[in-house]
């Protein structure tokens, strides 16, 4: 009787899922003819399994799900030290995101990688048959049901790594929390990034005992590769030009309240330079407009020949995957999504380099984060209105700016250890599932 109820509400959900999916559908199109998003990959999200992936089957594999550049930076070392220990296994990553899909080709190679299919049973299907996992692997707060369901009725173990949930997702969570419960179920261990996601975890669902916190795999980020676009604002100390600013991951409303603090900025520094990022690249086009109406001197990433001076104008970074190294070089960064309420953005990629940051008030997507810095005095929350006077601030108290970044860099290496941990756990998922690990691996656990 349980096990028809279990089908009938996966049917549902699955029905309701399509049925969704279908009337989407011209939004979808849309999407793809004006931004050309989700039309790579198109076949593999629909359960079309690459031939890539087939002809490199192993016996032993590991499937990782990261939904985006974020998750695939947050996995990575978790992924060198899985590849480390156990020889002759095979990792393969899945990403939803087409940025997300690119650094992961970079980082893991082509073969390894591909598109993460729709949540619909003949598309999980199609990948669970094809690469016999033995272990699922998800990132961050992935709870896809069918694909929960399907992992574990092959046989695969299950596992959701640096899980969170966030203030604003957790009330949604809690409404379906009967339904949670049972999806949650198929999960054998939920590692956490704190204390407030482990017990959030629970109160949604999740078995008590299958909860651990094992910290947060973002403050050990590998540092990115500088990529040529890094040598100008490299020199720019040495050239006595500058100071430089950058504004990462901004969002629509933030970019007129940078401009605005740029100008007061030229006047007291006309050499400065605002380095503008916008998060989202189909939105380069918008924040090009938004320049050229300004009256502010400015220079695309895209257009720009690496003769062209930058000094006293806005570069804007029109590009995806260069941003994180370019924080190394501010001498003050602002990390955007947070002066409008949308969350806020990840503060790791800037404080990794010791780099002073600001952040508005919404940084409720990475609040554990945020407080742990703001605990240890390694940032700066403002107000739009108080954006122009901090950033000046700053720029004129260079002991002030160094102690700041200093902090940021401190709380970083406080916090490492989330990989060790992380892979002992998957290991040890591994060993209780009676996978063949390596004997040197077993005997440690036995130990």
């Amino acid at each position: 009787m349980q096990r028809n109820y279990n089908r009938s509400v996966y049917f549902l959900y699955s029905i309701l899922l399509l049925f969704a999916l279908l009337v989407s559908a011209p939004w979808w199109l849309l999407e793809m003819l004006r931004h050309g998003k989700y039309r790579a990959g198109l076949g593999e999200r629909l359960g079309k399994v690459p031939d890539r992936l087939v002809n490199q089957v192993a016996a032993k594999t590991i499937w990782i799900h990261a939904v985006s550049v974020g998750e695939v930076l947050a996995i990575s070392r978790v992924i060198d030290e899985l590849r480390s220990q156990l020889p002759g296994w095979r990792v393969v990553v899945s990403t939803t995101t087409d940025t997300g899909q690119k650094l992961a080709r970079e980082r893991f190679g082509e073969n390894n990688v591909f598109y993460f299919p729709v949540d619909l049973p003949f598309a999980v299907r199609a990948y669970l048959q094809a690469l016999r996992p033995k272990l699922l692997v998800l990132a961050e707060s992935e709870f896809w049901p069918n694909l929960l369901r399907w992992a574990r009725l092959s046989g695969a173990a299950v596992a959701v790594v640096n899980a969170r949930v966030s203030d604003r997702s957790l009330p949604g969570y809690l409404r379906i929390r009967k339904l949670l419960r049972r999806v949650m179920q198929n999960v054998q261990l939920f590692l956490a990034q704190s204390e407030e996601d482990a017990r959030r975890l629970i109160q949604m669902g999740a078995l008590a005992e299958r909860v651990q916190v094992s910290g947060n795999l973002k403050f050990e980020v590998k540092p990115p590769v500088r990529p040529a676009i890094a040598a100008p604002f490299a020199a720019m100390g040495r050239e006595e030009t500058g100071p430089l600013l950058v504004a990462g991951s901004t969002l629509d409303d933030e970019e007129a309240m940078l401009l605005e603090m740029f100008r007061q900025v030229l006047a007291r520094h006309p050499n400065a330079v605002l380095l503008l990022a916008p998060r989202h690249p189909e939105r380069f086009d918008a924040v090009a407009s938004l320049l050229a109406s300004s009256g502010l001197r400015y220079k695309r990433r895209s257009q720009w020949k690496e003769e062209t001076p930058i000094a006293g104008s806005v570069f804007l970074l029109d590009s995806i995957g260069e941003l994180a190294s370019l924080y190394e070089f501010a001498d003050v960064a602002f990390v955007g999504g947070s002066l409008v309420s949308r969350g806020g953005h990840n503060v790791l990629e800037a404080a990794q380099f010791g780099t002073p940051i600001l952040v508005g008030p919404h940084t409720e997507n990475f609040r554990d984060i945020v407080e742990v810095f703001r605990k240890a005095d390694a940032l700066r929350v403002i107000a739009p209105e108080s954006l122009t006077a901090t950033v000046l601030q700053l720029l004129e108290n260079h002991e002030e700016r160094a102690t700041l970044g200093r902090r940021a860099f401190e709380v970083m290496r406080s916090q490492r250890g989330a990989t060790e941990r992380t892979v002992s756990a998957l290991l040890g998922l591994l060993s209780e599932q009676g996978a063949p690990l390596p004997a040197e691996i077993t005997s440690e656990r036995r130990a």
